[in-house]
């Protein structure tokens, strides 16, 4: 058993259990609790007793609402960069171990699941939806970009919806979240604890979702499944503002709150957002992850990343001075020469390549 202040990993009847334990500050991940649960799942993957591994939360709040961000502002407002690329280093090795993991990986999600909380979900094998569930990935509003294998996961999802997701962070519930394959399964929450329970016992996943599992209404987004499909299949950035556009013209209430959303978001991150979403529809997972690094690497420098932590948690202002103010001002090429370019000698020192390599990381 490794008990930790933040996580605790225990081996209970056929399952290793992870219990996401930070509620005051909605299981947002550390530098620690990741390398707890790197270490518990390296212990159980050739544990024979350990027949899957089961992620659950002590919060009626969140499952996990992200990493650190207050820690990251911080380390960049010091200059501790290195610091920081640590930390989302180690945070891309486990999403890649989790994608990756031989053994089923089961989250239990019943709350906010945002940011790294994604990371530590979305790549295993079965993704359970509580009454309570509610999916974003908020990044582009703090002037960050949709990482944790994001780059990855959300252009294969059907629609265009990924690109919703990536360039609003807006957030979404259980049943559109199942239609569209970020959920697996959907469970009552008054139920949450007895299919925790039933997962540590000897009956095989199939039979456990025919007793708890159920089917759920269609979400609020259904209806907008169309719009949403059109406008963000758009293939350049200016095109999807475009349709938007002319969609809230022709008299789309959903595409004019939309447009509006997206005003709000640091343009930078837009702009990177959609990049990410028109390349990782062709790449692979660690190759995905390794892109995100690069990007990761490169923000850490910049201007929008401290401007948007400080006004939603530092002065709570919300009113963030983006560099640029408008997307228009966000030249593409600028963005692909700046964030997507490999980092050459550095990236392979960085990402410490002899771990990588050990673990089916990032292969060159």
């Amino acid at each position: 058993m490794t008990l930790d202040e933040d996580i605790i990993c225990e081996i209970r009847g056929s399952a290793g259990v992870v219990v996401l334990n930070r509620p005051k500050a909605l299981n947002a991940l550390s530098l620690g609790t990741i390398r707890v649960l790197a270490r518990a799942l390296d212990a159980w993957e050739y544990d024979p007793q350990v027949a899957r591994v089961v992620v659950m939360s002590t919060s009626e709040k969140a499952f996990s609402a992200g990493g650190d961000i207050r820690w990251l502002y911080d380390c960049g407002k010091a200059g501790r960069y290195n610091e920081m690329l640590a930390f989302w280093g180690e945070e891309y090795i486990l999403n890649h171990r989790i994608k990756t993991y031989p053994k089923p990986y089961v989250s239990l999600i019943d709350g906010l699941v945002m940011g790294g909380g994604v990371g530590i979900s979305l790549h295993g094998s079965h993704r359970i939806a509580g009454d309570r569930y509610l999916f974003a990935m908020p990044q582009v509003g703090i002037g960050l970009f949709p990482d944790v294998g994001a780059t990855y996961a959300l252009p294969r999802l059907a629609d265009n919806f990924g690109r919703f997701l990536a360039l609003t962070g807006e957030r979404i519930g259980a049943a559109d979240a199942l239609s569209v394959g970020l959920a697996t399964h959907s469970v009552l929450s008054e139920r949450i604890a007895e299919l925790a329970d039933a997962l540590t016992g000897r009956h095989t996943l199939d039979e456990i979702w025919a007793e708890f599992s159920f089917e759920r209404e269609p979400g609020p987004l259904q209806a907008e499944r169309e719009v949403i499909a059109d406008a963000f299949g758009g293939g350049t950035l200016l095109e999807v503002f475009e349709r938007l556009q002319s969609m809230a013209v022709g008299g789309s209430v959903f595409a004019r709150k939309i447009l509006h959303v997206i005003s709000t978001k640091s343009p930078t991150s837009v702009a990177i957002a959609f990049e990410q979403m028109r390349r990782g529809a062709n790449l692979g997972f660690a190759e995905a992850m390794r892109t995100e690094y690069r990007i990761a690497s490169r923000i850490v420098l910049g201007h929008d990343l401290y401007e948007g932590i400080r006004a939603v948690l530092i002065d709570k202002d919300h009113a963030p001075r983006w560099q640029p103010s408008k997307v228009e001002n966000v030249k593409q090429v600028e963005i692909i020469q700046r964030y997507f370019a490999p980092l050459g000698a550095e990236e392979h020192d960085i990402l410490r390549e002899e771990y990588l390599l050990n673990r089916g990381g990032f292969h060159a």
